[in-house]
């Protein structure tokens, strides 16, 4: 996939390890928690690099764009987890979708949303040591 312009990107701090985070990510953002390949209609998985990267990617009529989401230690013992999205949307109807999705903010509360949703799993459902 071509360099795609970069767009924005959210954090969110979670109070767990960098595993207990990345399991909660799979089970946040994948049908299958244990597989992966099964993110959202609209995506395909780009990448899977436990415990520190999951991207995704896709395209359609209006636009091609990259989902990751980067996972690293914090200094409190926990783990930063950032949603970088990155998008191209060519044409009149691309600029118009961009503004739709992006421009109205809606991106915005829908990556926030979701980073909120992978803390809540990390906290609620540990992954257990073995």
């Amino acid at each position: 996939m071509e360099r795609l312009p970069y767009i924005d990107e959210h954090a969110i701090r979670v109070p767990a390890d960098r595993v207990t985070t990345w399991h909660a990510v799979l089970r946040t953002i994948c049908t299958n928690p244990a597989d992966p390949a099964t993110v959202p209609f609209g995506f395909v998985l780009d990448a899977a690099e436990e415990p520190d990267r999951l991207a995704c990617k896709g395209r359609h009529w209006f636009s091609v764009y990259r989902l990751i989401f980067l996972l690293s230690d914090d200094a409190e013992g926990g783990t930063r987890v950032v949603a970088q999205t990155w998008a191209a949307f060519p044409g009149l109807r691309g600029k118009l979708y961009r503004a739709l999705v992006i421009g109205s903010g809606g991106h915005r509360i829908v990556v926030r949303k979701m980073l909120r949703r992978i803390a809540a799993q990390a906290i609620s459902e540990p992954t257990r040591k073995v």
